[in-house]
């Protein structure tokens, strides 16, 4: 019986978007995402990010073994990415590890990067939730241009990124600020979401006292007309 085959037309059905739209020397942020995307899906996205160690000792054998997979999965990453760039690119780079090849090309494009970071971080700082806004989707929201820094390389600290949420929460969120802060406490972002999620749920919506007031005005104003009866 034929070995199944579903992962490996997967992969290269995932990889034809590197072959559509290649490194040139414009594009290196689109290109740099598309090329985290498809390392995702093999789970090999650590060699870009991990400079490969020196060799270990024979034993444990565990970690040889480890080191061994690094160096294969590096050298596979390494011709993906000469394999989705311009000849001229592939000229400077074909020598190059995977994590040295993509250190090399964030300098050389750093003017890109600096400008698409200062674009998140502009959008970030200026993000202010309204009252009865879902404070889920704010959230996410603030997350995903923090998640955005992080693979340009410039990671908020977990304190530093849970102030910027905290700060943008409208008023009725501010006994949940208070408490947070009192108690000391240090929550990744995840677990803050979590976190105020129940706490949207115990924060009466505004829309019910609107009506009050309107309605207690309907009622006045019929009052006024029923003592001008004769």
């Amino acid at each position: 019986m034929a070995p199944p085959i579903t992962v490996t037309h997967h992969s290269m059905n995932i990889r034809s978007i590197l072959d559509r739209y290649k490194l040139n020397h414009s594009n290196f942020l689109d290109w740099h995402r598309n090329l985290r995307i498809v390392l995702k899906q093999e789970k090999k996205d650590y060699a870009l990010e991990n400079q490969t160690p020196d060799e270990p000792p024979a034993l444990p054998k565990a970690a040889h073994d480890a080191w061994l997979k690094h160096i294969d999965d590096s050298l596979d990453v390494s011709c993906l990415m000469l394999a989705s760039m311009v000849p001229d690119h592939q000229r400077d780079l074909e020598h190059y590890t995977a994590f040295d090849m993509i250190e090399h090309l964030k300098e050389m494009f750093g003017k890109q990067v600096r400008t698409e970071r200062f674009d998140i971080v502009r959008a970030l700082h200026a993000m202010k939730m309204e009252e009865n806004g879902n404070v889920s989707t704010h959230v996410l929201k603030m997350k995903s241009y923090m998640d955005q820094l992080e693979r340009l390389g410039s990671p908020y600290p977990q304190d530093l990124a849970t102030d910027i949420i905290l700060n943008s929460l409208p008023k009725s969120y501010n006994a949940f600020i208070m408490n947070y802060n009192m108690n000391g406490w240090e929550k990744p972002i995840s677990e803050l979401h979590g976190m105020l999620k129940t706490t949207e749920k115990n924060i009466p919506s505004k829309t019910p006292q609107v009506l009050m007031i309107r309605e207690g005005k309907v009622k006045k104003n019929k009052g006024k007309n029923f003592k001008g009866k004769p």
